[in-house]
């Protein structure tokens, strides 16, 4: 599908970055770019975003380059959607939608299909009245009173339907999962949980350390499903690791949501290990986006190792980094070459001493 990317520069110091990201988003999802109109503004126009004029010259470049369809690097509210659709007689899909329709697309499991489409109909729920637009310009004509109404309200009623049903298997899902965790629990093993920004080397990470065959690919959202295996490494016995959905800056709250109950492996982790592009230039903003999203949904004081991947990109050396206090604070290590891991697998076993050690403390007092 031929695509226009519009990129709005709202005064980001990481613009370029951060369009950059978008372009990988656009493709992942499908799409042939032909092009991209690059909008700068100090604030969002109320109606078209853009404003009214580069709005008009995106229509005329989206005419002149055939374009199928435009795809807008911002969240739009459905009224500025609604009237950018009219404006270039195209369907506009902004970067919510887009990433949603990543997700569909990359969603294997059943919990994650059901997961998508979740958040896919509270997306939709929104934007209902821009499906009806035909029937809102011809309001009041004869033959045309109240139906676009009613029928927005049976649409209303029938995805509030779907997303009661969704839920409930969603909740049956989480429980399972909750009976599975706690019988990890019992069995003393440590849990390990991977967390990073979207295409920081997770997958790759979680296949060399579990000799796994975990989907893995340089590119935006490649798995999105929750996989899980048991390994033993030494001095810390059995240790169950976990790689989990890659986080993306903006990431639509909708999702987080949705995928609360696969996100509750992490938050029930006895260790996060951060996995970290090194050879990202943007690597201490994917940081802080994934910190941002471990703390909003609770996770934000289980301990964590910060794993720098990619050094063979970064021309690093493997190497293990303490803090003030002595604590492994960072790893340093490649997936594809498979330098550095048995220093992750030594702070893997080393801070599962000292977490158990804590546990143990801490069950010690309550008892008391």
């Amino acid at each position: 599908m031929r695509a226009l990317i519009i990129s709005v520069d709202l005064g980001d110091p990481d613009f370029a970055a951060h369009a950059e990201e978008f372009a990988m988003l656009a493709k992942g999802a499908g799409a042939e770019i032909v092009g991209t109109l690059t909008a700068r503004r100090d604030r969002p126009d109320a109606k078209f975003f853009i404003g009214s004029g580069k709005a008009d010259e995106g229509v005329a470049m989206a005419q002149a380059l055939l374009a199928d369809i435009v795809l807008f690097d911002q969240p739009l509210s459905p009224a500025q959607q609604r009237n950018l659709e009219r404006a270039f007689n195209l369907r506009v899909v902004d970067r919510v939608a887009l990433i949603l329709d990543i997700f569909a697309l990359r969603a294997k499991s059943h919990e994650g299909k059901l997961q998508v489409e979740l958040a896919q109909l509270q997306h939709l729920a929104t934007r209902l009245t821009r499906m009806w637009s035909h029937l809102e310009r011809q309001r009041g004509g004869i033959g045309m009173r109240g139906p676009g109404e009613s029928q927005l309200e049976m649409d209303r009623r029938m995805i509030g339907a779907k997303v009661k049903v969704l839920r409930e298997r969603l909740d049956k899902v989480e429980r399972q999962r909750v009976t599975q965790r706690r019988a990890r629990a019992r069995g003393g093993a440590l849990s390990v949980s991977l967390v990073g920004y979207t295409n920081a080397g997770k997958s790759t990470l979680f296949n060399a350390l579990t000799r796994a065959d975990s989907y893995a690919a340089d590119q935006l959202f490649a798995t999105l499903d929750t996989t899980t295996r048991r390994i033993w490494i030494e001095g810390a016995g059995s240790v169950v690791v976990s790689d989990t959905v890659g986080f993306i800056r903006d990431l639509p709250h909708g999702l987080i949501a949705a995928f609360r109950a696969t996100l509750e492996e992490t938050v029930h982790a006895d260790l996060l290990l951060h996995v970290v592009d090194a050879a990202s230039p943007q690597r201490d903003e994917q940081i802080f986006e994934v910190n941002k999203v471990l703390a909003e949904i609770g996770a934000a004081a289980v301990p964590t190792i910060l794993v720098y991947n990619k050094i063979d990109r970064a021309g690093l050396e493997p190497r293990v980094e303490r803090d003030a206090h002595g604590t492994i604070a960072r790893v340093f290590v490649s997936a594809t070459e498979r330098a550095g891991l048995d220093a992750l697998r030594g702070a893997i076993a080393e801070t599962g001493q000292i977490v158990g050690n804590n546990a143990a403390n801490y069950q010690t007092l309550q008892s008391e």
